[in-house]
């Protein structure tokens, strides 16, 4: 008798998501959210293990141990960090994580120094309408062309250095979270706190519902997403699959919806396993879940990074779809109980391939196929044969 997934406890997922907004994590600075995270771990009651950093590698433990699977959301934002102290009590910043500063101006922000916090809003270099007219309109967009406005008496860098301002302080970027009768959640940071909280109501689904997965998967919730490096160093088991969860774009040329999962076939790492991926495709349609697949073109994943780093395993993405992202994103309800719904069904769902508990094979006969049909391989294009070959480039007829 096969197992049967409770409905998603979409209250808790909400909470917890705007829980976690509330918890500013840029990249580099994530320890707050990492203990948030692994205290509902515990009230889950699944076990974990903390890298140096902060990575947490959780286990829910199957039925058999191997091969394992991994599924993998990322606690980090992007944000900035003060770059230099202006003459004029103003701050430079540089970026955390690839995003334009368009998305940034007019933001409120906490400046974290070492010793407090202090409040701000990020503005362009030219900032008062009444001062300088259309010249604010043609300012150039770019990270050197905004500055930060601090909410307290800086006009020297002296000041600053009074208030306890420095060179690489961490600058979070309020989230503004609004969840609407409509079943929108709009928000900054949704990348990657909703994928985040959507794994975590699916755990707690399997928890609640005590069944047992047919193998050992590890969740893990990384840190360092947004630069590139993520999931590189987080796998110890012997993982065989490996599923990120993160956010699809909703915009022109792309295929994903605010009201369903998206399966990324592609992003700029290249294409996602072919088989992993259409098992993730045929639970979706076996639990009528509603789904897209789409590719993204400037796009990276831990599941990249674990492959980046060396791992022999398979990989797929899920997604949210998501407006604007990187920018005031905006979701759908729809969308992230799609994503809880096939994260659950894929957790208790067998391995894809059991050989691949084997890391290497010496024979052909258990090794996959993706053309499973004579017919498949034939083509309207005629290959000469071999024997019509013979002899020709030797100036023979």
């Amino acid at each position: 008798m096969s197992q049967r997934l409770p409905e998603p406890d979409l209250t808790y997922l909400q909470r917890v998501l705007l829980e976690m907004l509330a918890i500013p994590s840029p990249t580099g600075f994530t320890d707050t959210i990492v203990r948030y995270v692994a205290e509902r771990l515990d009230e889950i009651g699944i076990p974990y293990e903390l890298t140096r950093r902060g990575t947490i590698r959780a286990t829910v433990k199957g039925t058999q141990s191997s091969p394992d699977r991994a599924m993998s959301a990322h606690l980090d934002t992007i944000g900035a960090i003060v770059r230099e102290i202006k003459d004029n009590g103003r701050l430079g910043l540089a970026p955390v994580g690839c995003w334009s500063s368009r998305f940034a101006e007019g933001s409120r922000v906490s400046l974290f120094g070492d010793n407090r916090v202090l409040r701000g809003s990020v503005l362009p270099l030219l900032a008062s309408g009444h001062a300088f007219n259309t010249q604010v309109d043609n300012l150039p967009i770019s990270w050197d062309h905004v500055e930060l406005r601090l909410d307290a008496y800086s006009t020297t860098r002296a000041d600053c250095e009074t208030l306890g301002v420095s060179v690489g302080d961490f600058v979070a970027f309020d989230p503004l979270p609004e969840f609407t009768e409509s079943g929108h959640i709009s928000a900054r940071h949704l990348d990657d706190k909703a994928g985040v909280a959507a794994l975590l109501t699916a755990l707690k689904g399997i928890a609640d519902a005590r069944l047992v997965p047919p193998i050992d998967c590890h969740p893990l919730f990384t840190i360092t997403e947004e630069i590139g490096s993520g999931s590189a160093a987080a796998l110890p088991w012997d993982v065989s699959e490996f599923v990120g969860i993160d956010i699809a774009p909703v915009a022109p040329g792309q295929l994903s919806s605010e009201h369903a999962v998206t399966v990324a076939m592609q992003d700029s790492g290249g294409p996602y396993d072919f088989h992993l991926s259409r098992h993730l495709l045929r639970l979706a349609e076996a639990n009528a879940i509603p789904l897209r697949r789409d590719l993204f073109r400037y796009y990276h994943s831990d599941a990249q990074s674990a492959v980046t780093a060396g791992h022999d395993i398979r990989t797929a993405l899920l997604a949210f779809g998501c407006d604007a992202t990187h920018g005031y994103e905006r979701t759908h309800i729809d969308s992230l109980e799609a994503l809880t719904r096939l994260i659950g069904a894929y957790l208790i769902s067998p391995p894809v391939f059991a050989t691949d508990a084997v890391t290497s094979q010496q024979s052909l006969e258990p090794f996959s196929h993706q053309l499973e049909h004579d017919a498949q391989m034939e083509s309207e294009t005629r290959v000469p044969t071999v024997e019509s070959l013979v002899g020709k480039g030797d100036g023979s007829p």
